[in-house]
């Protein structure tokens, strides 16, 4: 039923890029795709194509939506809600091809952009996607010493291979964006006969990113500041409600992207400021109960994330730092090393370390190794099991980092000490029905 079901969508969303035509930019990587989304589509936003007061039409890609079955339901619509309502089954299938077929003759005001995800859990699945929705501009992000989805895959080099079909894929009059600062990644490069734009921390990125900084008022963290530098020029960015250097990351996606779409670099700085606040559940602020301060990084997790996500709060002032972390899921064999490489980072950044389930006891361990004090690292199987803990261990003044893989639900955790929990369908991830029967 599956592979029946995955041809007729193909199909169809095949035929709907020949009648309409849209532009695709397609995301692929292991880090920060989500906020990458957001980010382009702040830039979106302000962008006119024919430099006219009409703004684009455009369309982004929600959830993970990215596989066989995900690209072509959202170029077929704005399905994503009820998916996740539906939970998929095959009734919600019937009427996306019924109304898909429908509208193939009459769609009014169809996008005139694609933002895509392509994702790749196994060999062969980008190479699959990306020939059949060939994209115009191409986002690799970030693969990483230690990337997720590796249980198929021999090695990051072998990602990073499948990745780059992505890149490969591309017209000559196309866009490749290349993160600079992952080695896999700019050694894609040449597998691009189309134009490259490069971004990164590293001063030879085309699009160069520095001078992050947390902005606090009032002894809080409220947003983070940095520099975007192209050539000699160079403009701030500031981005309310969201911390870390990701945010900056997502920020040189977006303006590369709206560099190749032939716009200017003031008007990118301004809709990024403007328009972009981060995402639910990556690296945002949140208030707590007790007087507490919430850095909600609970989408998912990767080494680079949570790494990442670390070393932001090491810069930020506060009573005690807890950093409340869970599994970090679909490593493979790397499962032990990924998670030990955490708990030594964290015994030199937290006071106190809560780790919720199987794997994240090699981070317990770690920690303690590298000299964090036994009575502050505290373990749990489930998110369930964690939270009343944390609630009752968290004091005024508290810095709190929550995060792990989505499957770990650290999001409960969240819900169980944010000031305002009557908000969570706005602020938190995984507010869909399907998700809260889990």
């Amino acid at each position: 039923m599956k592979l029946i079901l995955k041809f007729f969508i193909n199909l169809l969303a095949r035929a709907y890029i020949v009648r309409y035509n849209p532009m695709i930019i397609a995301i692929t990587g292991n880090v920060g795709k989500t906020s990458t989304k957001e980010a382009i589509s702040a830039v979106l936003e302000e962008y006119s194509p024919n430099k006219s007061d009409k703004k684009v039409n455009f369309r982004v890609s929600g959830g993970n939506l990215n596989n066989e079955l995900g690209v072509p339901l959202t170029i077929l619509g704005d399905w994503t809600d009820t998916y996740y309502s539906s939970g998929g089954n095959l009734l919600f299938w019937a009427h996306v091809l019924l109304q898909g077929f429908i509208c193939f003759f009459v769609y009014p005001n169809y996008p005139e952009v694609l933002v895509l995800e392509y994702g790749a859990d196994h060999p062969g699945d980008i190479k699959y996607l990306a020939s059949r929705f060939r994209p115009h501009i191409a986002v690799v992000t970030a693969i990483g010493k230690i990337p997720v989805h590796v249980e198929f895959f021999s090695s990051p080099e072998a990602v990073g291979k499948e990745k780059s079909e992505l890149v490969k894929a591309l017209r000559k009059n196309g866009t490749a964006v290349l993160n600079y600062d992952d080695p896999i990644v700019r050694e894609m490069k040449p597998s691009a006969e189309a134009k490259t734009i490069t971004y990164g921390f590293n001063e030879f990125a085309d699009i160069s990113l520095s001078s992050v900084e947390t902005k606090i008022e009032n002894d809080k963290p409220t947003g983070v500041t940095f520099k975007l530098l192209r050539g000699t020029n160079f403009l701030p960015v500031k981005i309310k409600g969201s911390l870390g250097a990701s945010q900056a990351f997502a920020s040189g996606v977006a303006t590369a992207v709206g560099l190749g779409l032939g716009m200017n670099l003031v008007d990118i700085s301004r809709a990024l400021s403007e328009n972009y606040k981060g995402p639910a559940g990556r690296m945002r602020i949140l208030s707590g109960i007790k007087k507490t301060t919430i850095i909600d990084d609970t989408y998912n997790a990767s080494p680079a994330s949570m790494e990442m996500a670390l070393q932001t709060i090491n810069g930020i002032p506060a009573g005690r730092k807890i950093a409340v972390l869970g599994d970090m899921l679909e490593l493979g064999e790397y499962t032990p090393e990924a998670h030990q490489s955490i708990g030594n980072i964290s015994a030199n950044i937290v006071d106190i370390l809560i780790c919720v389930g199987s794997r994240s006891k090699f981070i317990a361990e770690s920690a303690m190794d590298s000299g964090l004090n036994k009575s502050n690292v505290l373990t749990f199987d489930t998110s369930e099991e964690a939270k009343l803990a944390v609630q009752n261990l968290i004091e005024p003044g508290d810095l709190i980092l929550i995060k792990g893989s989505q499957s770990m639900r650290m999001e409960k955790i969240v819900e169980d000490i944010m000031l305002e929990p009557e908000l969570k369908k706005s602020l938190l991830v995984r507010q869909s029905n399907r998700w809260l029967k889990k």
